[in-house]
This record gives structure tokens, sequence and C-alpha cells, in this order.
């Protein structure tokens, strides 16, 4: 007897079986389900699955022989149960799906707020910078301050200008007022 490939110990793989092998895409499948349970969640589906109930009901009681089912109506039953069973699987598989996109957002929005919040305190700490820089540099009444000086020791003379700028330098210099 001939040994397939797959039969020995030393060959990779697994038993070949004689059903076939069906992918679906996920998105493609989760696509639909999303579809489906939007459709069912309208007004629309519920006019319509009335209508269709209603209509179930009259032709059944007005020519029992077309539908033939009597009054439990068990095969509406069936065909409800049966579209609720396909119904909450769907719906689920969405919600999932709508789930796993919040998630992912909210993550985003999570990075977005870090990165603003960095953002800020970065401007932050540079406005305060720029403050403290504003504070060391003369204000406009000091320099008019010094300017008037300037001006006086021009205007007394070049004989006695010497003198006053000694004095000038040796003098401590003049605080500024806090701002």
């Amino acid at each position: 007897m001939a040994e397939r490939p797959s039969d020995r110990l030393n060959t990779p793989g697994r038993q070949r079986t004689w059903l076939p092998k069906v992918k679906f895409s996920e998105d493609a499948f989760g696509a639909f389900a999303e579809g489906f349970a939007r459709f069912m969640g309208t007004a629309r589906f519920l006019i319509w699955m009335t209508v269709f109930i209603i209509a179930w009901i009259v032709v059944n009681n007005i020519a029992p022989d077309l539908l033939n089912d009597p009054f439990p109506y068990i095969f509406l039953t069936l065909l409800l149960s049966l579209q609720a069973s396909y119904a909450a699987p769907l719906i689920l598989l969405a919600q999932n799906r709508q789930e796993a996109r919040d998630r992912v957002t909210a993550e985003h929005d999570r990075q977005v707020a870090a990165q603003s919040r960095a953002d800020m305190d970065f401007l932050a700490r540079e406005i305060a910078s720029l403050r403290m820089r504003i504070n060391d540099m003369p204000t406009r009444d000091f320099i008019r301050g010094e300017l008037r000086d300037l001006v006086e020791e021009l205007s007394r003379g070049a004989d006695t200008d010497a003198e006053p700028r000694r004095e000038r330098r040796d003098k401590p210099a003049k605080r500024r007022p806090e701002q």
C-alpha cells in the first residue's frame, strides 16, 4: 500500500479534509454586519416587518390553504426566531467593531491631549522666561532718567564734563522700580 506524504511522520502538514476551507474577509463580513445592524435599527425595517407580519396573519386568515399556517402561526414564529437568531450575533459583531473603533479614537484623543498638555507646559515655561527677561530690561522711565542726566551733563559744558562722568562711574547704579 502506498503511503500518502501526509501520513508520514517526517512530512509536516495537516491532514486534508473533504470539506473545502472557506475564508472570509473579516472587514467585509464586519461591514456587512454593521450594515445589517444599521438597517435593523431603522424605522423602515420596523415598518416593513410589521407589514410582513400583518400580511402573514391576514393571508392565513383569509386564504388558509395558501400558506397553511393556522392560528398559533408556528411557521411565522419559526421565521421570526430564525431572523432573531441571526440578528443578535450580527448586532453584537457590529457593536464589537464600534467598540474597537471607539477604543482607537479614545487612545488617539488621549495622545492628542497629552501632546497639547506638553505644548501648553512648554509655552507656559517660555512665557515665564520672557517675563523674567523683561524684568531684567531697563524700563522707559529708567532710560529717560539716564538720558536727562546725560543731557544735563552735556548742557553744563565741556570743562565740567570730565568730573561728573567720574562720579557717575563711582556711584552705584540706580535701581529700577520692580514691575
